[in-house]
């Protein structure tokens, strides 16, 4: 009976160390764009706390925002074992001039492949480059790739964003399309979703993107989380708060047989700075 009470034991611990093994971690920051008149706050100050977040918390896969491509290639030229994918908001390229912001993903090579990718437009005509859609203010876009982990041998899509930040419609329209776009492209695939969508929980966005009454609709990580929650409950820095309450407008997203062990917003801070503006969403995701 010992005998059996302990192969059944070991082949336990062997399941959790199998699943710790498959699982990985996603990641979404908004990392500010590199704006001369931030002070203390410019990017050349605070890069290398960036980094030091993204290579301490072992993030896999972080789908960034407010990327310049000077910041993309300093990101890169940090963390060599990484690649990314994406195209600027304005151009759609990776040379923009002048330089402006992406909606990157950035993941580790050793342990992803990227199979294929494309980014859209969050607007009426979304295969129009640098299109402005409803009352926007500026064109956004949803970078998204389809990946292989080589560990597992297993499939998945990663769709990353950033909405408006005045447009109160344009968000609820983009969320609408980014659902819809999803559907189209990922199917029933497991798909992980990051971003900043400029708007909390309470707001008509994110009721559409979870309103378990929509057939494509998302699942927000914090609610299905199988540890509780780490961090504070809000995403907004501002470089100065360990996240403004109420202030929880960065997301990770799942849908379709994705399973989320663990979920933390990130308020590391270096003597009272802050990395950037916003607090990183990280979760550890299990594709089932």
């Amino acid at each position: 009976m010992r005998y059996l009470i302990l192969c059944s034991f070991l082949f336990s611990l062997q399941m959790l160390q199998a699943q710790s093994e498959a699982s990985f971690h996603i990641m979404s920051f908004n990392i500010r764009f590199a704006n001369p008149l931030d002070g203390v706050n410019y990017w050349d100050n605070r890069k290398d706390l960036v980094v030091s977040m993204i290579r301490y918390h072992e993030a896999d896969i972080i789908g960034l925002q407010e990327a310049l491509r000077r910041q993309m290639d300093d990101l890169k030229a940090a963390l060599p074992d990484y690649e990314w994918v994406g195209v600027c908001r304005t151009d759609g390229t990776q040379n923009p001039n002048p330089d402006n912001e992406f909606s990157a993903i950035l993941y580790n090579a050793k342990r992803f492949e990227w199979l294929e990718g494309n980014t859209f437009w969050l607007s009426e005509t979304p295969d129009v480059v640098a299109s402005i859609g409803w009352d926007a203010a500026l064109p956004r876009v949803v970078t998204w790739a389809k990946f292989k982990d080589k560990f597992t041998q297993k499939i998945f899509f990663h769709f990353n964003t950033h909405f408006d930040h005045r447009g109160e419609k344009a968000r609820e329209e983009s969320a609408e399309l980014l659902q819809s776009k999803v559907k189209t492209i990922a199917k029933e695939i497991p798909t992980i979703i990051t971003g900043d969508f400029n708007a909390n929980d309470i707001s008509l966005m994110y009721r559409t993107l979870v309103n378990e009454a929509h057939a494509d609709h998302f699942k927000d990580a914090i609610q299905v989380t199988e540890l509780p929650h780490h961090g504070p409950l809000a995403t907004w820095s501002a470089f100065q708060f360990p996240g403004e309450p109420g202030r929880r407008i960065d997301y990770i997203f799942i849908k379709n047989n994705v399973k989320v062990k663990k979920h933390a917003i990130l308020s590391d801070s270096w003597s009272g700075r802050f990395p950037s503006d916003h607090l990183p969403v990280m979760a550890q995701v299990l594709i089932e």
